[in-house]
């Protein structure tokens, strides 16, 4: 994985401090165009990994991304799913039939029989796979080394204790996608031993990491144990805390931490992205000592 990763929190209003930031962010993003701009520059200066949920408008986002092979290469995009709020919103509007008839990918009635099965036998790990399926339809012809389950559902399982949905997860995008599986979540210890006890070794896992402790289920002692003395690949997100944190003061507590891999930020504007990725790299070659 790249040492930096962008994120897409920005692009559909989500922050997680001001509503006055999610509203002019709403604003500004409120065309595909901005997004692809904003993506653009992330690239300029050297950001090639797009971490992104399975939003509606991906899906143009990744239409402008196939029509354009050369100039997009060398990019990457690590999808997380499910995007909940999709499949809330069109339960509402649609019905759970009319939802599944919209979202399953290929043949729908072979679909349906393999997902109408999954339902009346409640047979959760086929529910699963028709769902991966449907959401990864979108990314077809992209590089997508890395696919994520999103920390709605992953904390979800952990809290049920369904481990083994968590473990059919990554054998699942495995098999059928031949790439890796990540799992994004706010309690990184906690998950650590589950996929280890389900023969996971070396898991990426994306989790909230930063001083103020912000959506870390135990704390910053409890996670830096972790990091220093556990086998994981670690993503760290949300280090800003929300924007509670200054962003070289932020930066430069995780740059400082051991086992971190990635560093998933976003931003809205060319400075902040250039700004940011250079804390990262300037505190990387700092902790190295060049």
């Amino acid at each position: 994985m790249e040492r930096v990763l962008f994120g897409d929190n920005q692009f559909f209003a989500v922050n997680h401090i001001s509503d006055e930031k999610s509203r002019a962010q709403s604003i500004k993003f409120k065309e595909d165009s901005a997004i692809i701009k904003t993506l653009d520059e992330a690239r300029s200066v050297g950001i090639n990994t797009f971490m992104c949920t399975t939003h509606d408008r991906i899906v143009n986002i990744c239409n402008t991304i196939r029509s354009e092979p050369e100039k997009y290469k060398d990019f990457t995009i690590y999808p997380c799913m499910p995007y909940a709020h999709k499949y809330a919103n069109a339960v509402t509007e649609l019905g759970i039939a009319g939802t599944i008839k919209q979202y399953v990918p290929g043949n729908f009635f072979g679909s349906m029989f393999k997902g109408g099965v999954a339902f009346i036998s409640k047979d959760y790990l086929s529910i699963m796979e028709l769902l991966v399926d449907a959401e990864m339809k979108m990314f077809k012809g992209i590089n997508t080394p890395v696919i994520f389950l999103q920390n709605v559902i992953t904390d979800l399982l952990l809290g049920l204790r369904a481990d083994e949905v968590l473990i059919a997860f990554h054998q699942y995008v495995k098999k059928k996608y031949n790439v890796e599986a990540g799992f994004i979540t706010m309690n990184m210890p906690k998950l650590l031993d589950v996929l280890e006890k389900g023969g996971i070794e070396n898991p990426i896992i994306c989790a909230s990491i930063n001083k103020a402790g912000f959506r870390m289920s135990g704390g910053n002692a409890v996670y830096e144990d972790v990091l220093k003395t556990r086998k994981l690949r670690a993503i760290a997100m949300q280090v800003l805390a929300g924007g509670a944190i200054h962003p070289k003061d932020a930066i430069e507590y995780v740059c400082d931490l051991p086992n971190i891999e990635s560093i998933l930020f976003g931003a809205s504007s060319k400075a902040n992205i250039e700004s940011t990725y250079n804390y990262i790299h300037n505190f990387d070659q700092k902790k190295k000592g060049l």
